[in-house]
Parts: C-alpha cells; sequence; structure tokens
C-alpha cells in the first residue's frame, strides 16, 4: 500500500512496491507509467482530451487541458497536480481535494471511514483481486532494518534541511520515509529512502526553500552521463522551472501550474537561449 501524505491539499503518494500505474480518466487515451516506461495506448472510444507527455529533469510529467498533471519520478513516486476548479471533485484513493483531510478515506459507497485497509479494499478495480487483510508494520518485521532506516532518514530532520524545518514540518515526512525504507528490503534497498527524502526536498522547494541535499554518496544523480565528450551542457538542478525554451515550447510555458522540479537540466549559451 502507498504512503499518501497531505491529501487535501496535493497528492503525493510513495508506492512501496512500484508497480504499473494507468490513468484512464484521459477518455480516449490510456497512459501506463511502468518500470521507467511510458505507453499510451487509444481505447477506440470515448471523447478526445489534449495532453502532452515531457521529460523534466528527474521527471516525466503528463500536461492535460483539464486542468489535471500527473509527475513520475520513474520509479516509485507519482503526484497528480490539480487546478483548484476540481476542488471536491474528485474521489478515489487520493482523496477529493477539498481542503479537509478529516473526510479523505471516503470509500467508493461514499461512507468515511477510519480503517485503512476498508478504505483501500473499497477501490479496487477488479473484484477479482483479493482483499488486503492485515497492515503489515514493516519495520517490526524487519528490526536490523528499522536502525538502518532511522539513521538514513535523519538526514531529513538533521542540519541538511534545517532552513526548510520552520516552513514544513520534518516529522511527518521523517517517519514515512523510515516506514518505506523498512519495506523496500527486497532488492534496489535505496530506492525506497531517496524517494522519501526527494520528497519533503519537493515540499521545501514549494515554499521556496532550495535544498541541494544530494552527494556522490547520498542518492547521487550523475547528469554528466548525457553530456557529449568535451561539451557540458547538461547539469544537476536542485530546484529548476519546468518549463524552459526549447523547439517545441520556444516560448517556455507549461500548460499546467508545475513547481521547480530537480533533474538533470540544460544550459544554453546566450546567443543559443533555445535547447
Amino acid at each position: 500500500m502507498p504512503t499518501i501524505v497531505n491529501l487535501s491539499k496535493y497528492i503525493f503518494s510513495i508506492a512501496i512496491e512500484p508497480t504499473e500505474i494507468s490513468f484512464p480518466s484521459l477518455q480516449r487515451n490510456e497512459i501506463k507509467l511502468s518500470k521507467g516506461r511510458v505507453e499510451e495506448d487509444d481505447l477506440g472510444h470515448g471523447p478526445q482530451i489534449e495532453y502532452k507527455i515531457r521529460n523534466v529533469g528527474l521527471y516525466v510529467v503528463v500536461e492535460s487541458e483539464i486542468g489535471m498533471a500527473v509527475m513520475w519520478d520513474r520509479k516509485t513516486a507519482v503526484r497528480i497536480l490539480l487546478e483548484p476548479t476540481h476542488s471536491g471533485e474528485v474521489c478515489g484513493l487520493c482523496g477529493n481535494f477539498d481542503g479537509d483531510g478529516q473526510n479523505d478515506y471516503t470509500t467508493q459507497g461514499q461512507l468515511v471511514v477510519s480503517n485503512p485497509l476498508e478504505f483501500a479494499n473499497s477501490w479496487k478495480v477488479s473484484s477479482s483481486c483479493p482483499d488486503a487483510e492485515v497492515n503489515i508494520d514493516p519495520c517490526a518485521v524487519t528490526p536490523g532494518r528499522h536502525q538502518w532506516a532511522k539513521l538514513m532518514c535523519s538526514i531529513i530532520i538533521g542540519v541538511t534541511f534545517k532552513e526548510c524545518h520552520k516552513k514544513v514540518s520534518p516529522f511527518p515526512f521523517y517517519e514515512n520515509c523510515v516506514k518505506d525504507s523498512c519495506a523496500c528490503d527486497t532488492g534496489g534497498d535505496c530506492e525506497c529512502f531517496c524517494t522519501a527524502v526527494a520528497a519533503y526536498a519537493q515540499a521545501c522547494n514549494e515554499h521556496d526553500v532550495c535544498i541541494a541535499w544530494r552527494t556522490p554518496e547520498i542518492c547521487p544523480v550523475y547528469c554528466d552521463y548525457y553530456n557529449d565528450p568535451f561539451i557540458c551542457t547538461w547539469h544537476y538542478n536542485p530546484c529548476h522551472s519546468p518549463c524552459y525554451k526549447t523547439c517545441l515550447n520556444p516560448e517556455g510555458v507549461c500548460l499546467n501550474p508545475i513547481p521547480t522540479l530537480e533533474g538533470c537540466y540544460p544550459v544554453c549559451p546566450e546567443d543559443k537561449p533555445i535547447f
């Protein structure tokens, strides 16, 4: 089950086990995000909704004309952005976007419950899928890993992010980091940890606090891979504007209000400002 944070303000989820994610709500088109790849399927029926898919930093961004954008880090983090006009007009595992966190656990039958399993099971896509019956504490199952997770995740509550602590409380993010890091122990051990820390860094970005937290030892990002020999065009930026001038988007304008995003970005010379 994913850990979902701050559902009513925006939707941000950290998935314990990466699975295929699809967004059939674009009517005629279905977009599948799976194993680092994006697949588009034409369902052959329904109205056509205009959308575009862009690579922005570490993310794949799907922007639509209906005021919805989806950001995916190609791994375990997905975020859905909605324009205010959709407030209270959506439902599902990600809440209803009405600004009230108390009613996010609303089942498909429109009942507000307190049990996360009852809530999650009500939104199954297929009735043949068995109910989840136990909400396991991953840190209790792997106590040795619990100590490692607490040590690694302490970066969130430590000096690295101290400039952000007054604007965004680090403790919910720290707790989610520990839980997710305990659970992610069947391969790609650091992936869930890195995703969890990146979630807090992104929240800081959106409160005008830019934190360059990655190092060669902690969740490194190597942008030099994209550079041609002797030409250093791509550079890492922890808080870059998602809309920059390209041949396909010469004005550098986004369809939806996308926040600043970390990742590898081109640095163009002044005489050639369009990438």
